[in-house]
């Protein structure tokens, strides 16, 4: 695994680790054998960090985001924040899913206050009451918030699902490809909305995602993962845009540029080679 330097940022990271993926391999059997997904991922990273993880289709990036999560475990290696073992979900790790994962039959308000009702069990009603309604102002769905999900936008129902997961104050918030589904428009906006939120919180954020531009806007650091089977992290891009972040600012910058198209040669020409290879 390399460590792109491209750009002038050098920044050094002078505090403890705080979530550290170690050794991780990941194994399933099948009728042809063993299959490995992943294998030897190392990763570290720091509280408060933004981490993007770019790759094609196949190459582990949930996978290994649903060990993180704790809905599954590594088949050699070691998953640990705050130098405690990951061994099955937990609230101080939520997860934003590009499907929503809404209940239906509840309304925005209904959706979040379950999630605050599980974990806040020591809380009176009033305060949970308050933390849900609280959570949906934070996403701008305070009028919203008694509407069910058929009745709002795709966007406004990932608005609930961010707030859903930011309402019991995580310490690391998990994205898999949260804006996959919406029209660019949109997409931006709550890529906007998510950095306004998550420099509020400072939650530390890990997310799934296929586009680079999004990449380059909201991460810290953008991790690219190889091809699969027996994925692993190739290579790992500071990305040196200060922030708070703008728009028109990122894309006015010639080093946006140097590393949209090292990203581009990276999935379409490196490794979109060793896809037809297989």
């Amino acid at each position: 695994m390399q460590t792109l330097d491209i750009t002038e940022n050098d920044q050094k990271h002078h505090q403890d680790p705080f979530l550290v993926i170690d050794g991780v391999s990941k194994v399933y059997p099948t009728p042809r054998g063993p299959y490995t997904v992943l294998q030897d991922v190392n990763l570290t990273v720091y509280e408060g960090e933004f981490i993007c993880v770019i790759g094609h289709s196949g190459c582990g990036k949930s996978t290994l985001l649903n060990m993180v999560a704790g809905f599954n475990r590594p088949t050699t290696g070691e998953i640990c924040l705050r130098s405690k073992p990951i061994l099955r979900p937990g609230p101080d790790r939520m997860v934003v899913f590009q499907n929503y994962s809404l209940l239906p039959w509840m309304t925005a308000f209904e959706n979040v206050y379950l999630a605050v009702k599980q974990v806040y069990t020591d809380k009176s009603k009033e305060e949970k009451i308050k933390i849900a309604k609280d959570s949906l102002e934070m996403v701008g769905l305070s009028e919203a918030m008694h509407k069910k999900p058929k009745e709002l936008s795709g966007g406004m129902r990932q608005r609930v699902s961010i707030a859903r997961a930011l309402s019991i104050r995580p310490e690391v918030l998990i994205l898999d490809e949260p804006f996959g589904a919406l029209d660019v428009m949109t997409r931006e906006e709550l890529q906007e909305e998510l950095l306004a939120i998550w420099r509020e919180n400072r939650v530390t954020a890990l997310m799934i995602t296929h586009e680079i531009d999004e990449a380059l806007f909201l991460a810290d650091r953008i991790v690219m993962m190889s091809n699969g089977p027996a994925a692993n992290i190739a290579e790992i891009i500071d990305v040196p845009f200060d922030r708070p972040r703008n728009r028109k600012a990122i894309a006015d910058d010639p080093r946006y540029y140097t590393l949209r198209n090292y990203i581009l040669e990276f999935l379409y020409n490196r490794f979109a080679l060793a896809d037809e290879a297989e």
